[in-house]
C-alpha cells in the first residue's frame, strides 16, 4: 500500500480545546470552580454534555446495552412495523464466518431491550433491501464468494464469454465444463454451471431478408486447473468447449481476455427472502434472475420492486438486466432494457412514478458508466440527465435524502469521496429542487470537513440528522468525523449538535426510531490506529442519539385512532393535545444499508381538530404515499413530535 499523508489527530486537538476552555469556565463557574479544576478534560467534557440544559439545547449519545451473545457486525438494518429494529450481520465481511456458514441476524425491541437471535438460511451480507406493501422486508442478494486479493490468489481465472452460434435451442453447460485455448492451450474450469441462450435470427426489417444470426451469449467464471503463474493468459483467445460433439462442438466456444492472478472481486448471490416481522423469521420466495452482491431494491408505486446493479456471480458488475418483484406472485421479471450504474445506486420514487437517481453510490463499476444524475422513466426507459452537481467526481459513498416534506421533491446529496480508495472526499451539500421545470444541483451549506460515509436520518420534526463519517476511505489516518449536526430545511442551515462518541465510516448507517430517537451502528476500519500499523476491528457498538427535543417538559400523545387509513380518506386520532398539535407526518421506517436508504420519506398530512383530538388526511397520490406501514408523528407548536403509532396505507 502506498504512503499515505500525515493526518491531523482529531481527538488530541479536540481534548485541547476542551482543556484551554475549561479554565474559562473556571473563572466564571462560580461554587462549581474549584471542583473544575481538579477535572481532567475528559472529565470536564462529562460533566458538560449530561447538564440538563446542555441535552436540551444539543440532545444526547448513549450506548446500546447489548449482551455479548448478540453483539454481531451490524451492516444492515431495518425499522419493521412491529417497532423491532433488525440488524443483519450475514457473515459480517468475516472470512472465516463465511467459511464457517456463520449468518447473523438480530432483532431488537427498543421498548423493552429484549434481543432475538434469527436464523439466516444464506450470507445476506451486502444483500439489497426494502419495505414491502404488507409490511415484510424483502431481502435479495448477498455473498458467494469473498473478493481474493492479488497475492492470496493461486490459480489463475476470469470471465469466460460463453458464445452459443445455434438459432434452435440453448444449451447449459454444467459446472466443471473444460475450456482449452485454441492459441495459448491452456485449460480452464467452471466453477458453476451455465445457461447460454440460443443464437437470435436477424432480418432486415424492411425487406424481411435473412441476415444471419446474432449468437446467444453466457457468462461464467473459470479458473486454471493448476496453481501457479505459467497459467496466466495474456490476451484474448477462442476456446474450445471439451466434451461437445457434432453440431454443439460447432456452435458452442468460448472467448475470454486475459485470465490472471489479479484481484478477484466479491461475487453475489441470486436468494432472496421476505423477512416477516409477525413470525419473525425469513421466509425464501423465488430467487432473482441475476446475482447480486451491492443491489439497491426500489419500491414502485404499484408496491413492485426494482433491483438493479450489484456484483454477479462472477464478480462482474451486473451488465444492466434489471428486474422487478411482485410480491403477490413471489416471483422476478426482467425490465426488458438494460440501464447501468455503480452498485447502491441512491434511486428513489418520485411523484409522479418516475425515479430519481442522485449519483450516490457505494463504488464498485466502471467510472464512466451510470455515475450521472438524472430521471429515470421506467416506462420508456428515458434517462433525462440534470446538470450542476458539483464535485460530481466525488460520489461515491455518499448519503441522499428526499427533504420533508415529500411533497416538495427537493433533495440533498451530502458528502462523498473519489472513486474506489481515492483519498479525496467532499464537504458538500447539494441541493435539487424536481418541482423546478428545469431543475439543477445547487450548492447548499458545507459540512466542515469532507466526508465519506455520513448517516442521514429524517426526524420528526422535519429536519435531518446528519453524523459520522470519515474524511479518508475508510477512515484511514484518523480521520473520523467526530461531529453530528441537523439540517433545517426550511433555512438552508446546519446546527452542530452532541458529538457522537465512536467514528462511523464503512457498512454504517442510521435509523430512526419510533420514540423519536435515532439509532447508528456499524464502522468497518481499516485500520485502528491514526498511523495505519493494526489492523482495523469492526465496530460492534451501537449508539442512540436522544435528540433536542426529547429534553423538553412535555410531548404531546396520541392516545387512540386506526390502524389502517385509504389514500385520499382521513382518520381521527384521540389526544389530550389537540390544541397545541400543529403538524402531522407519516414517515416511512428505514431500511438503511452502507449509508443507502432510498425508502425514507416524510409526508406531511393535512390537519383539522376535532372535539377530543385530530383528523389527518393521506393524500391520494400512489406514488408519493407508497403503500406499506407508516410511523404518524404528530408535532406540536415548539416542534416537539409524539411519539409514533403505526398506521397502514394500503
Amino acid at each position: 500500500m502506498s504512503s499515505l499523508p500525515v493526518r491531523p489527530n482529531h481527538r488530541r486537538n479536540r481534548a485541547r480545546r476542551i482543556l484551554i476552555g475549561t479554565a474559562v469556565v473556571a473563572v466564571v463557574a462560580g461554587f462549581n470552580g474549584p471542583a473544575l479544576y481538579r477535572y481532567g478534560s475528559e472529565q470536564y467534557h462529562e460533566y458538560k454534555i449530561n447538564k440538563p440544559e446542555y441535552k436540551a439545547a444539543n440532545g444526547h449519545w448513549d450506548f446500546l446495552d447489548v449482551p455479548s451473545e448478540f453483539r454481531i457486525n451490524t451492516i444492515h438494518a431495518a425499522l419493521l412495523h412491529t417497532g423491532k429494529v433488525l440488524l443483519i450481520a450475514g457473515s459480517g465481511n468475516n472470512q472465516k464466518n463465511f467459511d464457517a456458514n456463520k449468518f447473523e441476524s438480530v432483532l431488537w425491541d427498543p421498548k423493552t431491550n429484549k434481543f432475538k437471535m434469527i436464523e439466516t438460511p444464506k450470507d445476506m451480507f451486502c444483500a439489497g433491501h426494502t419495505q414491502l406493501p404488507d409490511g415484510k422486508l424483502l431481502v435479495a442478494g448477498g455473498t458467494k464468494r469473498y473478493e481474493k486479493l492479488k497475492g492470496d490468489v493461486t490459480k489463475a481465472g476470469g470471465l469466460m464469454i460463453v458464445h452459443n452460434e445455434d438459432p434452435d435451442k440453448p444449451i447449459t453447460l454444467p459446472a466443471g465444463t473444460r475450456f482449452t485455448g485454441k492459441a495459448n492451450g491452456k485449460t480452464f474450469v467452471s466453477k458453476d454451471p451455465v445457461l447460454v441462450e440460443k443464437a437470435k435470427k436477424l432480418h432486415d426489417k424492411a425487406t424481411g431478408r435473412f441476415l444471419g444470426t446474432e449468437p446467444g451469449l453466457g457468462r461464467i467464471y473459470v479458473e486454471a486447473e493448476k496453481s501457479g503463474k505459467e497459467y496466466e493468459t495474456g490476451t484474448e483467445d477462442n476456446y474450445k468447449v471439451l466434451g461437445l460433439t457434432g453440431k454443439d462442438a460447432r456452435n458452442v466456444y468460448g472467448m475470454a481476455q486475459k485470465l490472471a492472478l489479479d484481484k478477484k472481486d466479491f461475487q453475489g448471490i441470486k436468494d432472496a427472502f421476505e423477512f416477516d416481522p409477525v413470525a419473525e423469521k425469513y421466509i425464501k420466495v423465488d430467487p432473482m434472475n441475476e446475482a447480486r452482491w451491492y443491489p439497491t431494491l426500489t419500491t414502485l408505486k404499484d408496491g413492485k420492486v426494482l433491483a438493479l446493479s450489484g456484483l454477479d456471480e462472477i464478480g462482474q458488475i451486473v451488465p444492466g438486466k434489471d428486474e422487478i418483484y411482485d410480491p403477490k406472485t413471489k416471483t422476478w421479471e426482467y425490465t426488458g432494457f438494460e440501464r447501468r450504474f455503480p452498485t447502491y445506486p441512491a434511486i428513489f420514487l418520485l411523484d409522479d412514478g418516475k425515479l430519481f437517481y442522485s449519483g450516490s453510490n457505494a463504488g464498485y463499476g466502471p467510472a464512466d458508466v451510470g455515475r450521472d444524475p438524472g430521471i429515470w422513466d421506467l416506462e420508456t426507459n428515458k434517462f433525462t440527465k440534470l446538470p450542476g452537481l458539483s464535485d460530481a467526481d466525488r460520489m461515491e459513498t455518499s448519503a441522499t435524502v428526499m427533504l420533508p416534506p415529500a411533497q416538495d421533491q427537493k433533495f440533498m446529496v451530502i458528502g462523498g469521496g473519489g472513486v474506489g480508495e481515492s483519498q479525496e472526499s467532499s464537504e458538500k451539500s447539494r441541493l435539487i429542487d424536481l418541482k423546478d421545470p428545469n431543475p439543477r444541483f445547487r450548492d447548499g451549506a458545507s459540512l466542515d470537513k469532507g466526508t465519506r460515509y455520513p448517516s442521514a436520518s429524517l426526524l420528526p420534526d422535519d429536519s435531518v440528522l446528519v453524523t459520522g463519517g470519515s474524511e479518508d476511505y475508510r477512515g484511514r489516518s484518523g480521520s473520523n468525523v467526530l461531529e453530528a449536526r441537523t439540517y433545517d430545511p426550511k433555512s438552508g442551515r446546519y446546527t452542530r449538535v452532541a458529538d457522537p462518541q465512536v467514528g462511523r465510516n464503512y457498512h454504517s448507517g442510521s435509523v430512526l426510531l419510533p420514540d423519536g430517537r435515532v439509532m447508528i451502528f456499524g464502522s468497518d476500519s481499516l485500520f485502528a490506529d491514526d498511523a495505519n500499523t493494526k489492523p482495523g476491528v469492526f465496530e460492534q457498538r451501537i449508539e442512540i442519539y436522544t435528540p433536542p427535543y426529547l429534553y423538553r417538559d412535555a410531548r404531546p400523545e396520541i392516545t387512540s385512532g386506526p390502524k389502517s387509513i385509504e389514500r385520499g380518506d382521513s382518520g381521527v386520532f384521540k389526544t389530550p393535545d389537540a390544541a397545541r398539535i400543529t403538524t402531522a407526518k407519516l414517515i416511512r421506517p428505514s431500511a438503511v444499508t452502507h449509508v443507502t436508504d432510498v425508502d425514507q420519506r416524510s409526508i406531511a398530512l393535512e390537519v383539522e381538530r376535532t372535539a377530543d383530538g385530530i383528523e389527518v388526511t393521506v393524500p391520494k397520490n400512489r406514488s408519493l404515499v407508497p403503500s406499506g406501514w407508516y410511523m404518524l408523528f404528530v408535532t406540536d407548536d415548539k416542534g416537539t413530535p409524539s411519539e409514533a403509532v403505526w398506521v397502514e396505507v394500503p
